[in-house]
């Protein structure tokens, strides 16, 4: 058993910590489980798919436990969209980093001090861990007995054979050198086993029975994973995206919808969704063609001050009109608590399946069904490892094992795009090593047309001069009916 066994909490204790400060109903598949694990000190791997309501797994027991939880997340974004969440449920939460005002930072540090903080769960940086400074703090509340947990949120950045890897992950194993009695969770949606073993060992936390793992699968069944094929030459992603949502404008607008969406307050034309694409400038014109075509989106990527982003954060999270759509860079999105995104677009191919993966999974969070599609071209796919292949030679031999890691990703998604031979559902899961893989009850565009897909592919990366040839020969006449709705 765990050498130091935590208080134990009853259900009794769960649940009404569940409704009473975080105001929901019902725990979802594991959450219960894993939280006792934490509740009786065991350390706690977490592998789940976005959506899954990692933080719960900590932030409950944060509350109903002795003691302070620190909260290790590489997002400054992620940490204070939580933290402003837990003082709205009149938990004492607050985050240490580079933005947090001297005021604030000066009142955290006099808090740890004391080696008895009324702060129970204190977000941080990775980086900061490493700093001496905040090290001696973390001691003295260890040496009152004060310090509950450790929770690793975004663990995957742990590992060098990760995608998003960070070198100042790899020193967070100082907390179970100093600490070996503090129980450690680790979370993370985007682990395939050489990932998971990599975070166990690196963290100290392999050993036997006072490990619990919890890993779920992969699969979103409310999904819609759908390639959309399309050349650069051609440029018709825009006009296709446009038609598209149109379309599902027009759906919602049938009288026979209409009580439905007045029952849940939405506007016919509020389809609420989320644009990645790759630069800051593509950001910028796009948000602004769309709204030229009469359709509410908004920018958003760091070049905008503070006060641009929160205020489209807010009013997009509102369901304001003109603020349905977020054309963002790959940053955005995480730990953004709106449930009710229809729809996740990939105007330009990811840079890892990873990446695509947390991404894509940021639609229909509240189980209901969202599309997610990614237009693909093979312009896109020889940038993307030509970026891949300048940054691995600048980074040198020191980078080789994130390296190799980083471009089996990027293969894989490449794979994964020009699959036409199966389920896309079937794909994500054994890619992140699932043994029994689920095929999708035709939530996938092979599944809802598989010849269709095939011809769409070789007509979609087809070049210009191609297609021109072919319509010459009337065998080409509408590209549009290849794409599917």
């Amino acid at each position: 058993m765990p050498p130091r066994l935590q208080r134990t909490a009853s259900f009794t204790d769960i649940d009404y910590t569940l409704r009473r400060q975080f105001k929901k109903d019902s725990f979802r598949p594991f959450q219960r489980e894993i939280i006792l694990a934490a509740l009786h000190g065991h350390d706690v791997f977490v592998q789940a798919a976005t959506s899954f309501g990692k933080s719960l797994c900590f932030q409950i027991p944060a509350v109903i436990d002795h003691g302070m939880t620190i909260v290790i997340s590489p997002l400054l974004s992620l940490m204070m969209n939580q933290v402003e969440a837990l003082r709205a449920a009149n938990v004492d939460a607050r985050t240490l980093n580079s933005n947090t005002p001297i005021q604030e930072r000066d009142y955290i540090y006099q808090d740890l001090q004391t080696g008895h903080p009324r702060t129970r769960l204190l977000y941080v940086t990775p980086e900061l861990c490493s700093g001496d400074h905040f090290r001696k703090r973390i001691q003295i509340v260890h040496q009152q007995k004060e310090l509950a947990r450790i929770a690793v949120d975004e663990a995957h950045c742990i590992s060098e054979w990760g995608h998003d890897f960070r070198k100042d992950f790899k020193r967070l194993s100082w907390f179970r050198e100093s600490f070996p009695d503090v129980p450690i969770m680790c979370l993370t949606a985007t682990a395939n086993s050489a990932v998971r073993n990599d975070i166990l060992s690196t963290l100290g936390i392999l050993r036997g029975d006072r490990l619990k793992q919890f890993t779920m699968t992969a699969q979103r069944p409310n999904l819609h994973l759908e390639i959309r094929y399309t050349s650069d030459e051609a440029n018709d992603r825009f006009d296709n995206f446009v038609t598209w949502l149109r379309g599902v404008y027009a759906r919602r607008s049938d009288s026979a919808r209409l009580p439905e969406l007045q029952a849940v307050n939405e506007r016919v034309d509020n389809v609420p969704g989320i644009i990645y694409t790759i630069s800051r400038d593509e950001c910028d014109m796009l948000a602004a063609s769309l709204r030229h075509n009469g359709i509410g989106a908004r920018p958003f990527h760091a070049k905008l001050s503070k006060e641009q982003k929160s205020d489209t954060l807010a009013r997009w999270i509102a369901n304001e009109p003109g603020w349905d759509i977020i054309v963002a860079t790959t940053a955005f999105g995480m730990g953004i608590d709106k449930e009710n995104v229809r729809f996740v677009v990939h105007w330009r191919l990811p840079k890892s399946f990873e990446g695509y993966y947390q991404e894509a999974g940021r639609a229909g969070r509240d189980g209901n069904a969202a599309f997610c599609f990614l237009y693909y071209s093979r312009e896109d796919r020889d940038r993307n490892f030509s970026l891949l292949a300048r940054d691995i030679a600048r980074e040198g031999s020191a980078g080789k094992p994130n390296a190799e890691a980083r471009k089996e990703s990027l293969g894989k998604l490449v794979e994964y795009c020009e699959n036409v031979e199966g389920c896309r559902h079937a794909f994500i899961c054994r890619y992140f090593g699932e043994e029994k893989v689920p095929e999708c009850d035709f939530a996938c565009d092979w599944h809802k047309d598989a010849d269709g897909l095939k011809k769409r592919m070789r007509l979609g990366l087809a070049s210009e001069e191609w297609v021109s040839t072919q319509r010459e020969e009337g065998r080409y006449d509408n590209q549009e009916e290849y794409w599917s709705e």
